[in-house]
């Protein structure tokens, strides 16, 4: 394990119109207002677009994201860490649990997921925090490093 550490900054209350894009939007409204590190706590509807759902196949390189479409309105709560990408443009990572009709969906949203009529966001800015989402070469993925790490 490595870490951190970082202060509260300001706390953002946003709420997402219907069709608004994420984790797209809530990027964008971080860089407009100068947001680096952060977590977002998301709770409302989603309508379409597509989740990842895992890995196909564990411990097998490059990995193969299983895409799960979201088909119909789903009730929606999400928690996600907004870090700085190689360029320094805000990049979130989001995970959610999607449910309709009693049956739930869990997996990262990606471009392309919209809003159903509303969502409400909570970002809390983490001031201090020296940390980086980084290319991984083994993984594929962009990984959050911490940059001025403590093991």
């Amino acid at each position: 394990m490595k870490y951190s550490e970082g202060k509260i900054g300001r706390v953002f209350v946003i709420r997402l119109e219907d069709d608004d894009e994420l984790p797209g939007c809530i990027e964008k409204f971080a860089q407009e207002h100068k947001i680096s590190v952060g977590q977002a706590i998301l709770v409302g509807g989603i309508g379409s677009g597509e989740i990842v759902s895992g890995p196909r196949r564990n411990k097998e390189l490059p990995i193969d994201p299983m895409l799960v479409p979201v088909d119909g309105v789903h009730e929606v709560v999400g928690v996600g860490v907004l870090a700085p990408d190689k360029d320094g443009k805000p990049s979130l990572h989001i995970h959610a649990a999607l449910g309709r009709a009693g049956k739930t969906t869990t997996g990262c949203l990606r471009m392309g997921v919209k809003t159903w009529l509303v969502g409400e966001v909570i970002l809390y800015e983490i001031l201090g925090a020296d940390v980086a989402r980084l290319p991984d070469k083994g993984s594929g993925f962009e990984l959050l490093i911490p940059r001025n790490a403590r093991p």
